[in-house]
């Protein structure tokens, strides 16, 4: 990789568009969305991820894996085959791009969940069968890391340029009603295939412009409730929580975000009394999620999209509407290059999350 240029510290580019009626969203509407802000990104990571890309096996659980080489691939194929039903496997298509060079295999299975392991563990939802097999691959399997896991989604990602990977990754030949896609300017993480963003898990992927100096407390936290996070990188820790409050714990969306950037203790003092005994009680019971630190994510998942700023703001984030279309990104440009004339355009406020759902 030759084309790194110097740039702004506090780079990375973060996209989105979702159409709230379900309808499909060519690739190269979000590649050019990221590919304008081509300047914040340095080469050293790129992705997108999609919904409803896959009509055919809509009800099948996609598991996008990266392989080191043929032995880990079929050793975590036979584990898979242990544990599920096989529908359908194959390497995921790409084309030859000059800058990248280094690659790792790149299959995806469509998997249903064997019936004997759903009475082997009748206590548990599919979805944590499933997590705990993600868990399992990234911790004990050398060689095979889980990229996305979810059903009709998909993860494509690398280490290269945004429009390097949708080239690499063939990102024009799909089609979703959900998008997002990450540049990646990495700072004190080391950029590799399996560290790019988005990450995903179940029907969740996010991407992140930003750095978490909570990630030691959130990582443990999550630990103790069968969280494995072996990727290099904090991001990986902020999708894990989303999943923890939004999934397991069942928490509305705008309480989740409480939890994870919180208003600052003398802003609470100020609350009436029935929110700031609220607030207290997010603080102090989810204290170990707050993430701390400069951030703006957008975070996707089968019903929607949202946008979210650490609560004082430190890196950008933009939201649009157009008709049916909801759009984020880190600069106003991104959500003009695809939509000159937005109905709305704002900055969401520090904290306090931007969210698109699907209007069924």
């Amino acid at each position: 990789m030759n084309r790194i240029e110097p740039h702004i510290p506090g780079g990375c580019s973060v996209a989105g568009i979702l159409n709230e009626k379900k309808g499909f969203i060519k690739g190269e509407q979000i590649i050019k969305m990221i590919t304008v802000m081509h300047e914040r990104s340095n080469g050293l990571g790129g992705g997108f991820a999609g919904w409803g890309i896959y009509p055919d096996n809509k009800d099948d659980w996609c598991f996008h894996l990266f392989f080191d080489n043929e032995k880990s691939r079929e050793f975590t194929e036979e584990y898979l085959k242990h544990d599920y039903e096989i529908m359908k496997k194959e390497e995921i298509p790409t084309r030859k791009v000059k800058v990248i060079d280094k690659r790792p295999l790149i299959w995806r299975y469509f998997l249903r969940i064997n019936r004997e392991k759903k009475n082997e563990f009748y206590e548990l939802t599919e979805e944590d069968i499933v997590m705990n097999s993600v868990m399992k691959i990234n911790e004990e399997f050398e060689g095979a890391f889980v990229v996305s896991s979810g059903k009709n989604m998909g993860v494509f990602k690398g280490v290269g340029y945004p429009e390097d990977i949708a080239e690499f990754y063939r990102i024009d030949d799909y089609q979703a009603y959900l998008w997002i896609a990450h540049g990646r300017f990495p700072t004190n993480t080391p950029g590799w295939w399996g560290g790019a963003h988005p990450f995903g898990l179940l029907n969740w992927a996010l991407v992140h412009n930003g750095e978490i100096s909570s990630y030691g407390t959130n990582k443990r936290y999550l630990e103790g409730f069968g969280y494995r996070l072996m990727l290099q990188t904090d991001s990986e820790a902020i999708l894990y929580l989303f999943d923890l409050l939004l999934r397991k714990h069942n928490l509305p969306f705008e309480i989740a975000c409480m939890a994870l950037a919180p208003l600052l203790w003398d802003e609470i003092e100020r609350m009436n009394e029935e929110e700031k005994q609220l607030l207290k009680a997010i603080r102090m019971v989810y204290g170990s999620a707050l993430i701390n630190g400069p951030s703006s994510l957008i975070l996707g998942y089968k019903n929607g999209m949202l946008g979210l700023n650490d609560r004082i703001k430190l890196r950008p984030l933009i939201a649009g509407r157009k008709d049916d279309l909801f759009y984020l990104s880190s600069e106003e440009c991104g959500i003009r290059e695809i939509c000159p004339e937005p109905d709305k355009i704002w900055a969401p406020k520090a904290g306090e999350p931007a969210i698109g759902e699907l209007k069924l």
